[in-house]
């Protein structure tokens, strides 16, 4: 079965946003595939807080949702929306993922649970907990390309969550993304790569790429790794929706060849001698 990547350029209008997810949509369907994902801040990417503010909504009202939710159900996909800025009754904001099914359903809801607050050689700061509250737990959800473990972006740096929802079922991880492109170069590849490998799952990574209108530079290369760590798709640095088959038979192949899962244990807390 096939899935479907949008790489995209979010920008600082949710309309605009909007729209290029909504045509994504149809272009994944039209290319024949069973789900589309999306990157993280699909709906808005502003490091300007004030004026984002004013664009964040909760959950119920939130237009790109709304478009999503209704362009899935307009043309019968799945879609993974890899993450948007929501507003939460306490007031504070959540970096959340949806998966929606073709009748225009959220199936699930995932909040990113690692918040990336960095200094980075290049100047550049990052304190994503002054304005996001982190999730709470690792969700596992099924769909037609097998059951899907979603996260966001900076969970990638911590195994043991990809470990988790592997052993709760998972088959495919998801990793949407807005990497930074020092980091980006340095490990996006080695991570999601590493990932799949020691969790025998397909990885599909769909990423922001570009120059943003808030000044800001993501690295792009979104990407599919099938479980024995092969790329089969990099979609470099160009906007667009990209394919690849997912063939969740190769899982239990890969499995079978090295049952990590199976052979994994628990590690007590060392003693400090």
């Amino acid at each position: 079965m096939k899935a479907a990547l949008l790489q995209m350029t979010s920008g600082i209008d949710p309309a605009v946003n909007a729209a290029t997810l909504v045509d994504a949509v149809r272009e994944a369907a039209a290319g024949g595939a069973a789900l589309l994902f999306t990157p993280e801040m699909s709906g808005l990417i502003d490091r300007d807080r004030q004026r984002a503010a004013a664009s964040i909504r909760p959950e119920a009202e939130d237009p790109v949702l709304a478009a999503v939710c209704a362009a899935a159900k307009d043309h019968g996909l799945w879609v993974h929306l890899g993450s948007l800025a929501i507003r939460r009754p306490d007031g504070r904001l959540a970096n959340r993922g949806f998966v929606i099914d073709p009748a225009g359903a959220i199936r699930a809801r995932y909040d990113k649970l690692h918040l990336f607050d960095v200094d980075l050689p290049t100047g550049e700061s990052w304190r994503e907990s002054a304005a996001y509250a982190a999730g709470e737990g690792a969700v596992v959800v099924d769909t037609p390309l097998g059951p899907l473990g979603p996260t966001v972006c900076y969970d990638l740096r911590f195994a043991a969550l990809y470990a988790t929802l592997a052993e709760r079922g998972a088959t495919l991880l998801a990793v949407p993304a807005a990497f930074t492109r020092p980091t980006g170069a340095a490990h996006w590849h080695t991570l999601l790569r590493a990932r799949a490998i020691e969790n025998g799952c397909f990885v599909v990574a769909a990423a922001q790429t570009g120059q943003h209108d808030d000044g800001r530079a993501t690295y792009g290369h979104s990407l599919v790794v099938d479980p024995w760590g092969e790329v089969l798709l990099d979609m470099g640095e160009t906007a667009g929706v990209g394919f690849a088959t997912i063939d969740p038979e190769l899982v239990t192949a890969v499995r079978s060849r090295i049952p990590v899962l199976a052979h994994r244990r628990s590690i007590p807390t060392p003693v400090v001698a």
